[in-house]
Protein backbone atom coordinates (compact mmCIF):
# COMPACT_ATOMS: atom_id res chain seq x y z
CA UNK A 1 0.00 0.00 0.00
CA UNK A 2 1.39 3.74 -0.66
CA UNK A 3 3.15 5.26 2.38
CA UNK A 4 2.45 9.03 2.96
CA UNK A 5 5.63 10.81 3.07
CA UNK A 6 7.71 7.56 2.70
CA UNK A 7 10.62 10.01 1.25
CA UNK A 8 10.26 12.37 4.09
CA UNK A 9 8.78 16.18 3.68
CA UNK A 10 11.04 19.02 2.34
CA UNK A 11 10.64 22.58 0.98
CA UNK A 12 12.93 23.49 -2.10
CA UNK A 13 11.98 27.49 -2.82
CA UNK A 14 13.65 26.92 -5.92
CA UNK A 15 11.37 24.43 -7.00
CA UNK A 16 8.30 26.39 -5.00
CA UNK A 17 8.34 28.91 -7.48
CA UNK A 18 8.80 26.81 -10.54
CA UNK A 19 6.37 24.73 -9.44
CA UNK A 20 3.91 27.61 -8.76
CA UNK A 21 4.32 29.16 -11.92
CA UNK A 22 2.95 25.16 -13.46
CA UNK A 23 0.66 25.20 -11.17
CA UNK A 24 -0.85 28.58 -12.23
CA UNK A 25 -0.33 26.99 -15.75
CA UNK A 26 -2.18 23.85 -15.12
CA UNK A 27 -4.96 25.94 -13.89
CA UNK A 28 -5.48 27.86 -17.15
CA UNK A 29 -5.02 24.35 -18.99
CA UNK A 30 -7.85 23.27 -16.93
CA UNK A 31 -9.82 26.11 -17.74
CA UNK A 32 -9.53 25.28 -21.56
CA UNK A 33 -10.24 21.38 -20.90
CA UNK A 34 -13.52 22.30 -18.65
CA UNK A 35 -14.62 24.70 -21.57
CA UNK A 36 -14.05 22.02 -24.08
CA UNK A 37 -15.97 19.25 -22.16
CA UNK A 38 -18.74 21.43 -21.64
CA UNK A 39 -18.96 22.25 -25.32
CA UNK A 40 -18.88 18.65 -26.39
CA UNK A 41 -21.13 17.89 -23.42
CA UNK A 42 -23.46 20.24 -24.68
CA UNK A 43 -23.65 22.30 -21.51
CA UNK A 44 -23.76 25.97 -21.50
CA UNK A 45 -19.83 28.03 -21.66
CA UNK A 46 -21.14 31.12 -20.22
CA UNK A 47 -22.80 32.09 -17.22
CA UNK A 48 -23.36 30.95 -13.35
CA UNK A 49 -22.94 27.37 -14.20
CA UNK A 50 -20.39 27.35 -16.81
CA UNK A 51 -18.27 29.33 -13.56
CA UNK A 52 -19.36 26.86 -10.96
CA UNK A 53 -17.83 24.52 -13.18
CA UNK A 54 -14.43 26.01 -13.40
CA UNK A 55 -14.13 26.61 -10.00
CA UNK A 56 -15.00 23.18 -8.82
CA UNK A 57 -12.37 21.89 -11.60
CA UNK A 58 -9.53 23.59 -10.37
CA UNK A 59 -9.81 23.07 -7.06
CA UNK A 60 -10.35 19.75 -7.73
CA UNK A 61 -6.94 19.86 -9.30
CA UNK A 62 -5.43 21.05 -6.32
CA UNK A 63 -7.37 18.64 -4.09
CA UNK A 64 -5.76 15.83 -6.15
CA UNK A 65 -2.31 16.97 -6.55
CA UNK A 66 -2.28 17.97 -2.86
CA UNK A 67 -3.12 14.37 -2.00
CA UNK A 68 -0.71 12.81 -5.02
CA UNK A 69 2.19 14.45 -3.40
CA UNK A 70 1.84 13.32 0.03
CA UNK A 71 1.58 9.53 -1.30
CA UNK A 72 5.03 10.20 -3.33
CA UNK A 73 3.93 10.53 -6.87
CA UNK A 74 3.41 13.71 -9.47
CA UNK A 75 0.63 16.14 -9.06
CA UNK A 76 -2.34 15.46 -11.30
CA UNK A 77 -3.95 17.81 -13.86
CA UNK A 78 -7.10 17.25 -16.43
CA UNK A 79 -6.49 16.16 -19.93
CA UNK A 80 -7.59 16.96 -22.97
CA UNK A 81 -7.92 13.72 -24.59
CA UNK A 82 -11.04 12.96 -22.32
CA UNK A 83 -12.46 15.68 -25.17
CA UNK A 84 -12.21 13.50 -27.55
CA UNK A 85 -13.13 10.40 -26.39
CA UNK A 86 -16.65 12.29 -25.53
CA UNK A 87 -16.55 13.10 -29.28
CA UNK A 88 -15.72 9.63 -30.05
CA UNK A 89 -17.71 7.69 -28.12
CA UNK A 90 -21.09 10.60 -27.16
CA UNK A 91 -20.89 9.68 -23.46
CA UNK A 92 -20.35 12.29 -21.30
CA UNK A 93 -21.90 11.02 -18.10
CA UNK A 94 -19.87 11.53 -15.16
CA UNK A 95 -20.45 8.04 -13.56
CA UNK A 96 -18.67 6.70 -16.37
CA UNK A 97 -16.24 8.77 -15.02
CA UNK A 98 -16.68 7.40 -11.96
CA UNK A 99 -15.92 3.95 -13.07
CA UNK A 100 -12.87 4.89 -14.71
CA UNK A 101 -11.38 6.32 -11.51
CA UNK A 102 -12.09 2.86 -9.97
CA UNK A 103 -10.89 0.85 -12.28
CA UNK A 104 -7.65 3.37 -11.92
CA UNK A 105 -7.49 3.13 -8.21
CA UNK A 106 -7.11 -0.74 -8.84
CA UNK A 107 -4.63 -0.54 -11.50
CA UNK A 108 -2.36 1.81 -9.53
CA UNK A 109 -2.67 -1.09 -6.62
CA UNK A 110 -1.90 -3.73 -8.79
CA UNK A 111 0.83 -2.80 -11.19
CA UNK A 112 0.98 -6.11 -12.87
CA UNK A 113 -2.24 -4.95 -14.51
CA UNK A 114 -0.83 -2.04 -15.67
CA UNK A 115 2.04 -4.27 -16.97
CA UNK A 116 -0.60 -6.43 -19.19
CA UNK A 117 -2.12 -3.03 -21.01
CA UNK A 118 1.03 -2.23 -21.91
CA UNK A 119 1.59 -4.82 -24.29
CA UNK A 120 -1.02 -3.36 -26.32
CA UNK A 121 0.58 -3.32 -29.82
CA UNK A 122 1.98 -0.05 -30.48
CA UNK A 123 -0.25 1.00 -33.86
CA UNK A 124 -3.27 0.19 -31.65
CA UNK A 125 -2.64 2.60 -29.17
CA UNK A 126 -1.26 5.26 -32.06
CA UNK A 127 -4.26 4.96 -33.95
CA UNK A 128 -6.44 5.61 -31.23
CA UNK A 129 -4.13 8.72 -30.18
CA UNK A 130 -4.43 9.97 -33.29
CA UNK A 131 -8.12 10.47 -33.63
CA UNK A 132 -8.23 11.67 -29.85
CA UNK A 133 -5.69 14.22 -30.14
CA UNK A 134 -7.34 15.61 -33.80
CA UNK A 135 -10.80 15.97 -32.00
CA UNK A 136 -8.58 17.81 -29.32
CA UNK A 137 -7.68 20.08 -31.82
CA UNK A 138 -11.00 20.55 -33.24
CA UNK A 139 -12.39 21.64 -30.08
CA UNK A 140 -9.98 23.98 -29.55
CA UNK A 141 -10.82 25.43 -32.91
CA UNK A 142 -14.38 25.52 -32.13
CA UNK A 143 -13.82 27.35 -29.09
CA UNK A 144 -11.58 29.98 -30.64
CA UNK A 145 -14.13 30.53 -33.29
CA UNK A 146 -17.04 31.11 -31.38
CA UNK A 147 -15.28 34.50 -29.76
CA UNK A 148 -14.82 37.40 -31.81
CA UNK A 149 -11.19 37.62 -32.60
CA UNK A 150 -9.92 41.28 -32.89
CA UNK A 151 -6.80 42.93 -33.24
CA UNK A 152 -5.62 42.64 -29.89
CA UNK A 153 -6.64 38.83 -29.11
CA UNK A 154 -5.05 37.76 -32.27
CA UNK A 155 -1.88 39.65 -31.32
CA UNK A 156 -1.70 37.85 -28.40
CA UNK A 157 -2.42 34.36 -29.76
CA UNK A 158 0.09 34.79 -32.46
CA UNK A 159 3.06 35.72 -29.87
CA UNK A 160 2.04 32.85 -27.54
CA UNK A 161 1.74 30.56 -29.93
CA UNK A 162 4.87 31.31 -31.78
CA UNK A 163 6.95 31.38 -28.07
CA UNK A 164 5.67 27.88 -27.24
CA UNK A 165 6.26 26.66 -30.85
CA UNK A 166 9.65 27.90 -30.58
CA UNK A 167 10.42 25.93 -26.75
CA UNK A 168 9.19 23.19 -28.79
CA UNK A 169 11.23 23.42 -31.77
CA UNK A 170 14.35 24.38 -29.91
CA UNK A 171 14.27 22.52 -27.22
CA UNK A 172 18.16 22.97 -26.71
CA UNK A 173 17.36 27.43 -25.72
CA UNK A 174 17.76 26.28 -22.51
CA UNK A 175 20.68 23.83 -22.42
CA UNK A 176 23.05 26.17 -20.13
CA UNK A 177 20.33 27.91 -18.42
CA UNK A 178 19.81 27.41 -14.28
CA UNK A 179 17.58 25.02 -13.55
CA UNK A 180 15.02 27.35 -12.15
CA UNK A 181 14.83 29.25 -15.36
CA UNK A 182 14.70 25.79 -17.30
CA UNK A 183 11.71 24.59 -14.98
CA UNK A 184 9.74 27.47 -15.57
CA UNK A 185 10.53 28.36 -19.59
CA UNK A 186 11.13 25.08 -20.93
CA UNK A 187 7.79 24.13 -21.24
CA UNK A 188 5.58 25.11 -23.83
CA UNK A 189 2.82 25.07 -22.48
CA UNK A 190 4.19 27.25 -19.49
CA UNK A 191 5.70 29.86 -21.93
CA UNK A 192 2.57 29.96 -24.14
CA UNK A 193 0.23 30.76 -20.90
CA UNK A 194 2.73 33.09 -19.58
CA UNK A 195 2.69 35.04 -22.81
CA UNK A 196 -0.52 35.18 -22.90
CA UNK A 197 -1.41 36.41 -19.33
CA UNK A 198 1.62 39.18 -19.30
CA UNK A 199 0.32 40.21 -22.72
CA UNK A 200 -3.49 40.33 -21.62
CA UNK A 201 -2.44 42.27 -18.72
CA UNK A 202 -0.41 44.84 -20.25
CA UNK A 203 -2.39 45.37 -23.85
CA UNK A 204 -5.00 47.68 -23.37
CA UNK A 205 -8.56 46.54 -23.85
CA UNK A 206 -8.79 49.47 -26.76
CA UNK A 207 -5.92 48.61 -28.17
CA UNK A 208 -7.40 47.23 -31.13
CA UNK A 209 -10.30 50.11 -31.42
CA UNK A 210 -7.48 52.25 -31.01
CA UNK A 211 -5.42 50.77 -34.42
CA UNK A 212 -8.44 50.66 -36.38
CA UNK A 213 -9.20 54.73 -35.35
CA UNK A 214 -5.78 55.22 -36.38
CA UNK A 215 -5.27 53.26 -39.84
CA UNK A 216 -8.62 55.85 -40.52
Amino acid sequence: MPIPFRYGFDVDVGALIAFGFLYLITAIETTGDITANCSVSKLPVKGPEYLNRIRAGILGDGINSMIAAMFNTFPNTTFSQNNGVIQLTGVASRYIGLWIGVILFVLGLFPIIGAVLQNIPKPVLGGATLVMFGTVAAAGIKILSSEKINRRSLLIMAVSFGLGLGVSFVPEIFTNAPKLITAIFGSAVTVSGMTAIVMTLILPQNYSASTDKHNK
